[in-house]
């Protein structure tokens, strides 16, 4: 097993807050070793206001601009008032350096908080200023390389985590992309094996027949062969709104020499259960009771009260019924219902 340490941010910012006072502590130490006290509790001044802003908890974990401009300006200023007040020259300055690790710590801060040029460029100005300041050869005995060192790591840090937060959520989407395509392709796959099964359960009995009298078919099995066609294609274009009740009814009226068209549109595929299934009882009790010639039920994309619009046509002249579906000719509205969405339970007094 593999566990998982996790350190809470108030934990982390009462090492911080902890650890930057030290450096406060430590001047307030060695105070007396500089040439004038002000000006080291104004340079205090400024490090504690910058570091409570830094480490301020209600913030965002990314260190707003002005604040890493203020903490750049801090980190400029302290070395300079401090410095003034100290002997660069002298090989013993102690703990009167505290300003060193100071601007160390708060840049990495900065750091951390996703500002890693601007504490570079802070971490930059002290390097510069001690160099001046005291020579290339105090940078060590002052502390100033290790700063450097801190900040970097932060620096370097703070662009890994960066970048595996980023890796993260890209990974996170291709994730959810690859599991849609997972789903959707197992809806395919369900979605073919149920047409392909209910197809068969229609046609395996005709292609029996087919089969055993060699495509010697009567007239009556030919016209078997048209309603069983037809009957396959409302699996492909009805699908939702067949069940065995409107099945029964399409069958019976096409047995009868009626055309019948079932279009699903996608209308009804948030209805499932009871709901759906008064639905298709109404379609199928709408079919069985009407005499049209063309009978068309249509799923009603478009409206949010309305399930199925059926509609039933007759022709007057029974010639021109009898040419088909395709025939031309005055046609009168036979049946025209629209199937709610919802059925209203009725109210018992």
């Amino acid at each position: 097993m593999t566990g998982v340490v996790v350190v809470s941010r108030t934990l982390t910012l009462i090492v911080a807050a902890c650890f930057s006072g030290y450096h406060v502590l430590l001047g307030l130490y060695s105070i007396n070793e500089t040439a004038s006290s002000m000006p080291i509790l104004v340079a205090m001044g400024l490090y504690v206001v910058a570091t409570v802003a830094s480490l301020w908890p209600d913030g965002p974990m990314r260190m707003s601009l002005p604040l890493a401009l203020f903490n750049v300006a801090v980190s400029v200023a302290i070395p300079l008032i401090v410095g003034s007040q100290l002997d660069g020259s002298s090989g013993d300055l102690g703990y009167a350096t505290w300003y060193v690790a100071a601007v160390g710590t708060l840049m990495t801060i900065t750091a951390t908080r996703k500002r890693p040029q601007l504490a570079l460029l802070g971490v930059g100005a002290l390097v510069a200023h001690s160099v001046i300041w005291a020579g290339v050869g105090e940078l060590g005995h002052m502390g100033v390389i290790g700063s450097v060192v801190w900040v970097v790591a932060a620096a370097l840090l703070s662009r890994a985590l960066v970048k595996a937060s980023r890796d993260a959520r890209q990974f996170a989407q291709a994730e959810r992309e690859a599991s849609g395509w997972h789903a959707a392709q197992e809806a395919h796959l369900y979605e073919r094996q149920v047409r392909l099964t209910q197809t068969m359960r229609l046609a395996m009995p005709m292609l029996r027949r087919i089969s055993d009298s060699n495509g010697d078919l009567s007239a009556l099995d030919r016209q078997e062969c048209r309603l069983l066609e037809a009957a396959i294609r409302d699996e492909i274009r009805g699908r939702r709104l067949l069940n065995h009740a409107v099945r029964e009814q399409v069958m019976a009226a096409r047995r009868r020499g009626a055309s019948v068209t079932l279009l699903d549109e996608g209308g009804i595929d948030d209805l499932s259960g009871s709901d759906l299934e008064i639905v298709l009882n109404a379609l199928a009790t709408a079919i069985g009771r009407t005499s049209a010639d063309k009978i068309i039920a249509r799923t009603s994309a478009d409206s949010a009260t309305i399930a199925v619009t059926v509609v039933g046509l007759s022709s007057p002249d029974p010639a021109v019924s009898a040419l088909g579906p395709d025939s031309s000719g005055e046609e009168e509205v036979d049946l025209w219902m629209e199937i709610p969405r919802q059925v209203v339970p009725a109210v018992s007094v």
